[in-house]
């Protein structure tokens, strides 16, 4: 298995953890993880595919090991996190790379994807959302929440931020729960118990309404360019409805979509399945070996 680097590198005053795998003049695949975890979700694939791509996972400001400011003093909008993002890649260097986008790291890569069409050699969506059908019942107590803020914050972090909801969304509606390391759901709930990390995570959150807002622009820009595309889906995630998956064949209809016995996170019970698919794709799909 390939080893990994653990770096930083400074962004617009902010230092930006990531994990990093491979020769550096292979093809690069930027990994952009979710809520609440970090760049430590990737570790399965940066083990099993840096053999042969340079893969670089970045952890979010706010998460994992990058840094977390205060809200008065940054804005905790989609928007700002991507344009951190887009500071690492040059930073970095990074011309032309693949995407791996999973759960928040889809909105973050969507705009970069808008902003730097050029650059993206290919993308892989595992449990990201860009279709309204993907937003099941869970989400109806985040909808007040957007609708309503001061009424319905409390109900927010009860339904997002507890111990349950963070067990639930590894575990969601698996019926085999014994693959499942409890490690996973109790390190995020340490992560979300931190100072501070609440009202970070609250703000974030208030802002994924515009994520929703932004679905058309993302499905214009996939119909526009059809990258080459392969969707992921655990499909006993609580969050992310599996109809989601379906839904980015009407904008790329070569789209390549594998639904797992898996949850939200899907690299939990099914990494080598994952690594697979993902190395045969990138090499049929976007010439990379």
């Amino acid at each position: 298995m390939a080893r990994i680097s653990y770096r930083t590198v400074t962004v617009d005053g902010l230092s930006v953890f990531y994990r990093e795998a491979g020769p550096r003049d292979a093809p690069t695949l930027l990994l952009l993880h979710g809520f609440p975890s970090s760049s430590r979700m990737y570790e399965p694939l940066l083990r099993r595919l840096g053999d042969a791509h340079r893969l670089i996972a970045p952890d979010l400001i706010g998460f994992g090991h990058s840094d977390a400011p205060d809200p008065a003093s940054f804005a905790y909008t989609f928007d700002r996190l991507s344009d951190v993002v887009d500071g690492f890649t040059g930073a970095l260097g990074l011309r032309r790379y693949g995407l791996f986008l999973q759960d928040y790291g889809g909105p973050v890569g969507f705009r970069l994807a808008l902003a730097h069409p050029e650059r993206v050699a290919a993308i892989v969506i595992q449990n990201a959302v860009a279709h309204e059908e993907g937003l099941g019942p869970l989400w109806d107590t985040r909808r007040a929440f957007w609708a309503d803020r001061r009424t319905h914050e409390a109900d927010l972090r009860e339904n997002f931020l507890s111990l349950a909801a963070t067990r639930q969304r590894h575990l969601g509606h698996d019926p085999d729960t014994s693959a499942y390391d409890p490690d996973l759901w109790t390190d995020e709930f340490a992560f979300l118990s931190r100072p501070g990390q609440a009202d970070i995570q609250t703000e974030l959150f208030y802002d994924y309404r515009t994520n929703v807002a932004r679905y058309p622009s993302w499905q214009a820009w996939l119909r526009r360019h059809r990258p080459p595309l392969l969707v992921l889906w655990g499909r006993h995630d609580p969050s992310f409805q599996a109809e989601a998956a379906e839904a980015y064949r009407r904008d790329v209809p070569d789209a390549e979509v594998h639904l797992l016995e898996a949850g939200h996170f899907a690299l939990d019970v099914k990494a080598d399945e994952i690594a697979d698919l993902t190395r045969d794709f990138l090499r049929r799909r976007a010439g990379r070996p």
